[in-house]
């Protein structure tokens, strides 16, 4: 006779009752546990003589294996009941509509951006681009504005924890006129040697960094830069160039465009160019749009060429205060803020 089966039944009958997972790991510590019953029983081996042991052993393993598998079996049905709650609790509507996925849409500076490609690619401009992390020679000194220049405080950047090959600090750049500066030396490097070199017109589109940030201006921005280089291009282009592009930008012939004398170290003469409307709600306002100039010949030198016989214009404008003036924005930040209901607007 088995003296072990009325254990067996024991634990059937508590594993039963067990309504719920904790209540059953209660009924499993009180047979399998250190304590239980079946626990028990494999400890009061060790006092049975050796012939005795191996039958008895065998019988209460036998007993224990019965024991797990009642326990697997109710874990099993809780785990069931429990499944079968959520999925009536949780059940669903096929009749209701389908969530659909939005469709996207560009960021209006991205529409700014690609909109001055188009325009200036139509008067046979290139499209450069260049690293964001820049060396200090192409971000100031090429430009002009070599170490300890004043003129850098009027660009207060960021510098990264990365040294050039002189060990000076990288920084992210404040403009995209590196780009320029690297373009133009390639061009020149790519005819050097030949009678004649084709022009450069490059413009220069591109995300720049600077310490600012307030409703108009962003610790990051946009820029666009300009460049037209040739062996007689005059500031009388600059105005051409730069009086179309406005006009087709905006789309209207009812604006005037106004050239102030100002400095920057990379173009002599230099100006700010400033915008009026004939109509609409910014009519008669003055607007700075850009800033501009001849290249400076210390930058033209920078750039490979000998300025004596080439000379040419640049400008540089922010595409986030274009779009601002397109779409009548008035705070830059709403821009960089991921406000759909915001972004929406321009889809």
């Amino acid at each position: 006779m088995n003296d072990l089966a009325p254990l067996v039944d024991d634990a059937k009958a508590d594993f039963a009752k067990a309504a719920t997972p904790a209540e059953l790991e209660n009924a499993k510590a009180r047979y399998l546990g250190k304590s239980g019953r079946v626990t028990e029983q494999l400890k009061a081996l060790g006092a049975l003589p050796v012939d005795e042991k191996k039958a008895r052993g065998a019988l209460i393993n036998a007993a224990k294996q019965q024991v797990e598998a009642l326990l697997q079996a109710r874990r099993d049905a809780l785990g069931q009941a429990e499944l079968e709650a959520q999925l009536k609790s949780e059940s669903l509507d096929i009749t209701l509509p389908g969530r659909q996925r939005g469709i996207g849409g560009l960021h209006p500076v991205t529409r700014t951006i690609e909109r001055i490609e188009a325009i200036f690619g139509s008067m046979g401009f290139d499209v450069a681009d260049g690293p964001e992390i820049e060396t200090d020679w192409y971000n100031f000194t090429a430009l002009n504005s070599p170490e300890n220049h004043p003129a850098r405080s009027m660009q207060d950047t960021f510098y990264v924890d990365l040294k050039d090959a002189e060990g000076r600090w990288l920084n992210l750049r404040t403009h995209t006129s590196p780009m320029q500066v690297r373009y133009a030396r390639s061009h020149a490097k790519k005819h050097a040697g030949k009678e004649h070199m084709p022009e450069i017109r490059v413009i220069a589109p591109g995300r720049t960094y600077r310490v600012d940030s307030d409703a108009t201006h962003s610790p990051m921005f946009h820029q666009c830069e300009g460049l037209w280089i040739g062996e007689n291009v005059s500031f009388k282009d600059l105005k051409v160039v730069f009086t179309d592009f406005c006009r087709r930008f905006f789309e209207t012939d009812e604006l005037t465009l106004r050239f102030r004398p100002s400095f920057f170290p990379f173009t002599e003469p230099s100006a700010e160019i400033d915008i009026a409307f004939s109509s609409g709600p910014l009519k008669g306002q003055w607007l700075e749009v850009a800033g501009s100039g001849q290249v400076h010949p210390n930058v033209v030198r920078n750039f490979g060429l000998d300025p004596e016989r080439h000379i040419g214009f640049a400008f540089g404008m922010g595409p986030d205060r274009l779009t601002m003036l397109r779409y009548g924005v008035n705070d830059l930040r709403l821009f960089f803020e991921n406000d759909l209901r915001f972004l929406s607007q321009f889809n």
